[in-house]
């Protein structure tokens, strides 16, 4: 067996859950070093050293260290997993564009919404939450009549979109209205290897 990667996270971050999500899933051996927001652990030179700007996750791997959790499913995918990922230019192409959206409307809006609710974060919630709404109800139709959102068997973009659309009623915003994202939700969960991320009490992390 292979080394152990190192995968340098927080439990209640969702974009450390879907690196650890993924690894799990793609059977990827890997430990999990757990830093201590709270005390600031991600602001000490030890993991400065790691990730220069501070925050989970990050991972080594040998003599590669790498940060932010969209290059690290990519990184992962294409050296360990290549089934998550794709040869195809056309189906990368359409991996990237959800990795886009994990990283832009998901990340503004449900997960904005938990940091307000869940660390007390000094966010605009309303707005978060109208952002939520809007690419809910586009990744909802988006998957009428699909299992997955960028191809025909999962890959990384629908991890990379499943903690924060999971967690979003911890921010307030309801899925009730969308069956197909819910649906989707539980397609991940039903996956070999599925482990969730803790829900979070409102304020508990604060």
């Amino acid at each position: 067996m292979s080394n152990a990667i190192t995968l340098y996270s927080f439990p209640l971050s969702g974009h450390a859950h879907r690196v650890r999500l993924f690894a799990s899933l793609a059977g990827i051996n890997h430990e999990v070093v757990d830093v201590d927001l709270a005390k600031g652990e991600q602001s000490g030179a030890d993991f400065r050293a790691i990730n220069p700007f501070g925050q989970v996750p990050a991972m080594r791997d040998g003599e590669t260290v790498l940060a932010d959790s969209n290059a690290i499913l990519l990184y992962l995918a294409r050296k360990y997993a290549p089934d998550w990922y794709s040869d195809d230019i056309e189906t990368q192409a359409h991996i990237q564009r959800f990795l886009s959206v994990a990283a832009g409307p998901i990340a503004y809006g449900p997960a904005a919404a938990r940091l307000v609710n869940v660390f007390g974060a000094g966010l605009d919630k309303a707005q978060a939450q109208s952002v939520a709404e809007w690419v809910f109800e586009r990744l909802d139709a988006h998957l009428e009549g699909r299992e997955w959102v960028a191809t025909d068997r999962p890959s990384i973009a629908d991890i990379a979109l499943y903690s924060y659309t999971a967690h979003a009623p911890e921010g307030d915003v309801s899925l009730e209205a969308y069956p197909n994202i819910r649906a989707f939700l539980a397609r991940i969960e039903a996956l070999p290897g599925f482990v969730g991320m803790p829900n979070t009490p409102v304020g508990l992390a604060a």
